[in-house]
């Protein structure tokens, strides 16, 4: 179990509740490789999944990892619902809520939407993205495909490169992997990177070449148009010049380092086909644990217990 009812942030962990997420998330990893993928351990309780911003990867993610613990599943979409007609998030959620429902998944383009809600109703809360804050349940199977590659973490050199200033990603990576013991750096055009980033406990290096020189995994961001009023930078081409990851950076690594990417990927731009496509990424790895880190949350949140689920998947 967790210490609160909600999964809001990184930030908040304890490096203990950490652990536990990511112990479980393996053992759940286990369940997915059966040929019948699923365990009950959820039967009865309902989880409604509210995406107010678009998704592929994060919404199928938690829709197959509520219906492998045989949840009852309940999907909202801002577009056509009564937020259209001035309804306000609160009384969508009351309204929801007055059907039954147990659990919450919510992304937001609002920093911060996760907490106002987890302030104000009695279900649990996941945070599924909000904003330019956090990523929790992305950082997390991050955390969870590094530790398959490196076993623990501590001591582990981590960098992270992209447009960190706009990356929720970026935020629950550092704060995740420095309480678990790892060193993270961030990597990226002078604009990209937001001042206030070391007081997070990461070290700030502009030069791709030496971020990644001693580094035991590089994890690459994309660049977040959206999210920039302005432009930032002169433009694609100019970024691949000095930050794509591509054949000859990798070729000055460590042998054993490897590339991840939480997607969606701008192919050629901040990952070269090369590299997205070769034997030194996991990112289809981090797709699948993905599944299984989120069906470890909605367990632990619904109050199971980490030492109760040998038995029950066994």
């Amino acid at each position: 179990m967790l210490r609160t009812k909600d999964l809001l942030d990184l930030e908040s962990c304890t490096s203990a509740e950490l652990l536990s997420i990511l112990d479980t998330g393996t053992a759940f990893r286990r369940v997915m490789d059966r040929p019948i993928p699923k365990v009950p351990v959820l039967r009865g309780r309902t989880i409604a999944n509210l995406f107010f911003e678009n998704s592929t990867r994060t919404r199928i993610s938690f829709e197959l990892a509520e219906k492998r613990l045989n949840a009852d599943v309940v999907n909202f979409s801002a577009s056509g619902s009564s937020l259209a007609k001035g309804e306000t998030l609160k009384d969508t959620v009351d309204n929801i809520l007055a059907m039954k429902v147990d659990l919450i998944v919510i992304r937001h383009g609002q920093s911060g939407a996760p907490h106002y809600l987890a302030e104000r109703i009695p279900a649990g809360v996941v945070n599924a993205g909000d904003g330019m804050h956090e990523h929790p349940t992305q950082g997390l199977l991050d955390m969870m495909t590094m530790r398959q590659k490196l076993g623990s973490l501590d001591g582990k050199r981590v960098t992270i490169v992209g447009d960190i200033s706009h990356s929720r990603v970026a935020r629950s990576n550092i704060w995740g992997l420095t309480k678990l013991g790892a060193q993270v750096t961030v990597c990226g055009p002078p604009p990209l990177i937001p001042m206030e980033i070391e007081a997070m406990g990461c070290t700030v290096e502009t030069n791709l070449e030496k971020a990644v020189r001693d580094a035991d995994c590089i994890n690459v961001l994309r660049i977040q148009l959206e999210r920039q009023e302005n432009n930032l930078f002169p433009g694609n081409r100019e970024y691949a010049r000095a930050y794509r990851v591509e054949d000859k950076v990798i070729a000055e690594c460590r042998s054993h380092c490897f590339v991840m990417h939480p997607g969606p990927m701008n192919r050629d731009v901040e990952i070269s086909s090369s590299v997205a496509d070769g034997d030194r990424q996991v990112i289809l790895d981090q797709v699948s644990n993905g599944v299984a880190v989120r069906m470890a949350v909605l367990y632990l949140l619904s109050g199971g217990a980490p030492e109760s689920l040998g038995d029950t998947i066994a």
